[in-house]
């Protein structure tokens, strides 16, 4: 059974932290691009970082570069999401997907919500 599980997220002041971890279970995890979304109230899910199956340098949306670090540990089928300097535009439901090189599977987590609220 295929399972992506996130944890992590939760209530910070802005110029916070969290790390967000996102576990895989029941599929070649190694082989799979990873990435992170998040998708706030009334707004389309928009793509936050992304890294390779290797673990090479992540990509990043403009609005979290500097203060995001995308990363993974494929002996943990773990990736994870280092979020400083949070911010409150920062706030919303942060989910993990995984795409297979072909990008013919695709899995999603059920999500983690992350509120930066004073």
């Amino acid at each position: 059974q295929v399972q992506l599980v996130e944890s992590g997220g939760g209530l910070v002041q802005p110029g916070g932290s969290l790390r967000l971890s996102c576990a895989a279970s029941g599929f070649n995890f190694g082989r799979y691009t990873m990435s992170w979304y998040r998708q706030a109230p009334g707004k389309e899910r928009e793509l936050v970082a992304a890294i390779t199956s290797s673990g090479g340098s992540g990509n990043y949306a403009d609005s979290v570069k500097g203060r995001f670090t995308i990363s993974r540990d494929n002996a943990k089928n773990t990736v994870y999401l280092q979020m400083n300097s949070l911010k409150p535009e920062d706030t919303a439901v942060y989910y993990c997907k995984g795409v297979h090189p072909t990008m013919a599977v695709t899995y999603w987590g059920q999500g983690t919500q992350v509120t930066v609220s004073s």
